[in-house]
């Protein structure tokens, strides 16, 4: 059986030049890019041409661009590494944060930190206005994610940038989603600091990157060398940053190539699903939305179950966050978007990608509407409610 793979959003599937690209620093270009000697420094000069394609890829200056294991550790370094260089002090965020965010919040409420969560509209949009009302005067951070991962919401960062910048006040965003689907200016954007990761488009895991604007000071979460400009120690996952700065280049050649197309497949599914199945809702922006996401909640059923029923007609999609995939509970993005308990759990999460066409979505089409039906027969809710 061809399996089809509608959870971009969770990983995508690493480019074939890219892997290409790296596989030179696995097998011959090996040594360490830190040591004085000419293979060492043959391969520092790599690093800096990869790092300089990812500064690039968001109109950044090379220099203010931190290598990191993964988009978690971005976002660790630039909430982490303000906060304990403040030593104290209030944050700003919204309630539909990655948990690679919220649970680093929950942490520095634990060390003496005051948090204030920020509530969204019906879409999952933050209100900029309620971001300046949130400000105080030890106000030391704000950060909102750019696009939500679940809904794929976009969030107005340029105007809550405008509004962190005349307050002096540092402005983080998880642009995870972002990068590599839509152009992203950080001069343009006017943000201090932004976080991005590999896997995210078409490059290898475990390698990310902060932008941090020059003048921002973090405090270093890793310490043991030099490494980073001393803001993150350790060997430098070469193989990695060769891969994200290849995967970043592609990026910036083929960002408009399949945008149209891969839009196409979500509009027909959404549109298929909305005429042909009953008591749906399409969560998200219907227009300030990542172009490539479709989540939708089935009333009356759960999530995880149309998630197995597809998996085993070879169809992979998600029932929200990768990251809390193990987790009962339902996605704290839809709660916090005014959805009951009972409609967020029979949420689905259908993420397009380049690898995907028209037959795809064909295939969903068609086994989609009989697995709803059976679900909806054996559920206790469906009889009291049709």
């Amino acid at each position: 059986m061809k399996r089809i793979y509608c959870d971009h959003t969770s990983t995508t599937p690493i480019d074939e030049r890219v892997l290409n690209e790296m596989l030179l620093f696995l097998k011959e270009k090996y040594a360490n890019p830190s040591s004085i000697h000419l293979q060492g420094q043959e391969v520092r000069k790599h690093v800096e041409i990869a790092r300089k394609k990812v500064a690039e890829l968001i109109n950044a200056d090379s220099h203010e661009i931190v290598f990191t294991s993964g988009g978690t550790e971005a976002n660790n370094l630039a909430i982490k590494g303000i906060a304990f260089k403040k030593g104290k002090g209030h944050i700003i965020t919204s309630k539909i944060e990655h948990h690679s965010v919220l649970d680093v919040l929950k942490y520095l409420e634990k060390k003496g930190f005051d948090v204030t969560y920020l509530d969204v509209d019906k879409y999952g949009l933050v209100n900029p206005d309620d971001v300046k009302k949130a400000i105080r005067d030890d106000t030391i951070l704000i950060t909102i994610i750019f696009a939500s991962n679940e809904v794929g919401t976009i969030q107005p960062v340029k105007e809550i940038s405008e509004i962190a910048r005349e307050k002096g006040i540092p402005f983080h965003t998880d642009a995870c989603m972002m990068v590599g689907l839509e152009k992203v200016d950080v001069k343009e954007l006017g943000v201090d600091m932004l976080s991005l990761s590999a896997h995210k488009f078409y490059g290898p895991k475990g390698i990310g990157a902060l932008y941090a604007r020059k003048g921002i000071l973090l405090e270093s979460l890793i310490h043991g060398g030099h490494h980073e400009k001393r803001r993150r120690g350790g060997s430098e996952n070469v193989p990695g940053i060769i891969g994200m700065g290849k995967a970043s280049e592609l990026a910036m050649e083929e960002i408009e190539k399949d945008r149209e197309r891969i839009k196409e497949l979500r509009d027909n599914l959404e549109k298929f699903i909305l005429e042909s199945i009953p008591d749906v809702i399409v969560v998200g922006h219907p227009e300030k939305r990542l172009y490539n996401i479709l989540t939708v909640c089935f009333k009356y059923i759960e999530g995880e179950s149309i998630l197995l029923n597809l998996d085993f007609e070879g169809i992979s999609v998600s029932s929200g966050s990768a990251c809390t995939s193990g987790s009962l509970e339902p996605s704290h993005v839809l709660l916090a978007m005014g959805l009951p308990h009972e409609v967020a759990h029979g949420s689905i999460r259908f993420s397009f990608g380049k690898i995907n066409n028209l037959k795809d979505v064909e295939k969903i089409k068609e086994v989609l509407p009989g697995i709803i039906n059976k679900l909806r027969q054996m559920s206790p809710f469906w009889e009291k409610n049709k």
